[in-house]
């Protein structure tokens, strides 16, 4: 179990980092990388979000999932209060009144928090995909149990993310890692789980706009399925799902990624690249649930010596252990 744990941490940095440098669309990456991102690449001087950032750096997605596991750990579980307190401190560590990526649902939600709003309300406007893009952690300490898995998700979306559609969104992502972290996991069970948790997770929050993340994972699916090219995948991938911060686009097309890759860490990153648009959320929710699917071994050393090279503040070791208590004692209660 704790080898999936700590591959799934390390999933989310190498899909994060490797997907960091992509551009706004895919035919934009392609001409400016000359094909396929094959390899950790800096941040380009004119990247929107990302400049200046080395090769095998991780973004905010990684920084606050791992902010948010390690206040999991310190609690010994998922509490409202906790996701807050993690949230703030991960925003007030980086300054984040002055830097150009913290997302829109965040940075609102920070804000009523620090005003001392109730945290049942601070969210209630956060539709956008930053919840998902850190819940790895839940899904992590819950395995082979979605239905605790979306509960948490729940919990953890709150402060900032407190949206049917952005708890979705979550849910989705939580349960999945969940399933794929159970002995013998199948892609079609794996997939599965996250269109159940996703449905699930929509009877959550404040009631908003946005479309079926579950139905929009089964076209993904589709379109990841077809006889088409790569390239041509996913373009259709990027027309028709979307890359953007909206929840109903970008984890369904993490989904779609994860199955075009079939379950290959690596090629999920080298996908998620070349989808671009929020490329770096979609390549750090893929990979984590591959990593939590197939364990270390998938890894190739240089790749995780790469991640630990640029992201020394990260110890992706003792995160892993606590979480893997954490989760033998769910196993235990269950």
């Amino acid at each position: 179990m704790y080898d999936q744990i700590l591959a799934g941490l390390y999933g989310q940095a190498l899909g994060d980092a490797w997907a960091m440098p992509a551009m706004l669309t895919p035919n934009d990456t392609w001409e400016k990388y000359g094909g396929w991102i094959t390899e950790f690449l800096p941040g380009p001087e004119d990247h929107p979000v990302h400049a200046g950032l080395m090769p095998g750096q991780v973004t905010d997605d990684t920084e606050q999932a791992f902010a948010l596991a390690e206040t999991i750990i310190q609690d010994g579980g998922v509490t409202v209060e906790g996701a807050a307190r993690a949230i703030v401190n991960w925003y007030d560590r980086i300054g984040g009144d002055n830097v150009p990526y913290v997302g829109p649902s965040t940075t609102r939600a920070v804000r009523a928090i620090k005003r001392g709003d109730d945290l049942n309300e601070t969210g209630r406007f956060g539709d956008t995909n930053g919840a998902a893009m850190r819940i790895s952690p839940v899904g992590l300490i819950h395995p082979g149990d979605p239905a605790a898995a979306v509960e948490d998700a729940r919990i953890a979306c709150t402060p900032t993310h407190n949206t049917d559609v952005a708890i979705s969104g979550a849910a989705a992502v939580a349960g999945a890692i969940a399933v794929a972290l159970r002995p013998g996991a199948k892609m079609n069970e794996i997939i599965q789980a996250s269109q159940t948790a996703a449905n699930i997770g929509r009877k959550f929050g404040h009631r908003w706009m946005g479309a079926s993340v579950s139905r929009r994972i089964d076209m993904a699916v589709e379109i990841a399925r077809s006889n088409k090219t790569d390239r041509e995948r996913l373009q259709e991938l990027y027309e028709l799902i979307g890359t953007s911060l909206a929840i109903p686009e970008s984890i369904p097309a993490a989904f779609g990624v994860l199955v075009m890759a079939d379950g290959d860490p690596k090629q999920s990153a080298i996908y998620a690249a070349g989808l671009s648009g929020d490329a770096d959320t979609i390549g750090a929710i893929a990979c984590a649930i591959v990593g939590a699917w197939r364990g270390l071994e998938s890894f190739d050393e240089t790749t995780i010596i790469t991640i630990k090279s640029a992201n020394p503040e990260l110890d992706f070791d003792q995160v892993a252990s606590g979480l893997t208590e954490l989760a033998q004692k769910h196993l235990v209660s269950t």
